[in-house]
């Protein structure tokens, strides 16, 4: 079930705008994944070099993390090629699905404050401002120094293990994600290892700040995650009319720009059929899947 989960993790991260964050969330584990991440400490520095493997691997719970790594990593190899088939030839039918995925969800991570109060519904709702604030920024030009890509990293990384928020959209935000592809196509070592120390310094930092917050102000942080994850609904609503397009890594013209539209103009906007019967479908599937997930988890917890 964990390997399961880190493949839905993996897929998740392999579309923009979709965050691997808010599969971790919904499938409970979250709260262990920042644990875990946080044991990368002291404590396990020094175990590691009096060469007490045995133990270093207990105090970062290695099993835990090997385990949902290898599906992640495997789930992006393997199904990288149809999440963008799917993008490029049914989006309508895939954002229909994850914003049926994350509407259900989010309710679902509601479900988990255990008093409300005026100051949980305002942090959620500041949730939701942030969240959608966030996604529609307009993609900027940022200078390409080992300082700022060392930044990219660190925030994109944060993003990533953010519900609602994707990683890749942080970048694209910033105006470094072709840049990162580019330099990941190019082998170029020098950006990628600048790139990589920032992920690392904002994981292992940001973890222990999301850990601390929701260790002490549990049902003001789920609110805040909760409302961020609706607040992205913006950035995956299934119908958009492009404004401006530009050329990726590959040389092919994608979107750049795009606002969103009722679905009863997507037609007259664009010219396509908006397949409103089919967004209603999978948007369904979607709620499904999070119901079942969430029948799983509660029949192996009674176990």
């Amino acid at each position: 079930m964990l390997f399961l989960k880190g493949i839905g993790m993996g897929s998740a991260d392999v579309v923009p705008g979709v965050s691997g964050g808010t599969i971790a969330f919904i499938t409970g584990i979250y709260e262990e994944l920042l644990e875990s991440i946080k044991s990368f400490d002291g404590t396990a520095v020094r175990l590691l070099v009096k060469g007490d493997v045995r133990s270093f691997w207990k105090h970062i719970n290695g099993n835990f993390l090997a385990v949902l790594l290898a599906g992640i990593g495997i789930s992006i190899l393997s199904l990288a090629q149809l999440i963008h088939y799917l993008l490029d030839h049914h989006p309508i039918e895939l954002w229909s699905f994850f914003f049926g995925l994350i509407i259900i969800s989010s309710l679902t991570v509601i479900k988990k404050i255990k008093g409300w109060k005026y100051t949980v519904v305002l942090s959620g709702l500041a949730g939701i401002l942030l969240g959608y604030m966030i996604t529609d920024l307009s993609p900027a030009s940022t200078p390409e120094n080992y300082l700022f890509v060392f930044l990219s990293g660190a925030l994109a990384i944060c993003a990533m293990i953010l519900p609602g928020i994707s990683g890749s959209f942080i970048l694209l935000i910033l105006g470094k994600y072709e840049f990162i592809i580019t330099s990941v196509k190019d082998l170029n070592l020098l950006i990628l290892a600048v790139f990589a120390l920032g992920c690392i310094a904002g994981l292992l930092s940001f973890s222990r700040l999301v850990s601390w917050l929701l260790g002490h102000y549990h049902d003001l942080t789920v609110a805040l995650l909760a409302g961020f994850m609706l607040g992205s609904l913006n950035k995956i609503w299934p119908w958009k009319q492009t404004l401006s397009t530009t050329t990726n890594s590959k040389g092919e013209i994608v979107p750049f720009i795009q606002q969103n539209i009722l679905p009863a103009d997507y037609l007259a906007k664009t010219g396509e059929d908006p397949l409103l019967l089919h967004a209603l479908l999978y948007m369904a599937i979607g709620v499904l899947l999070v119901i079942f997930i969430e029948k799983i988890a509660a029949t192996g917890k009674q176990q």
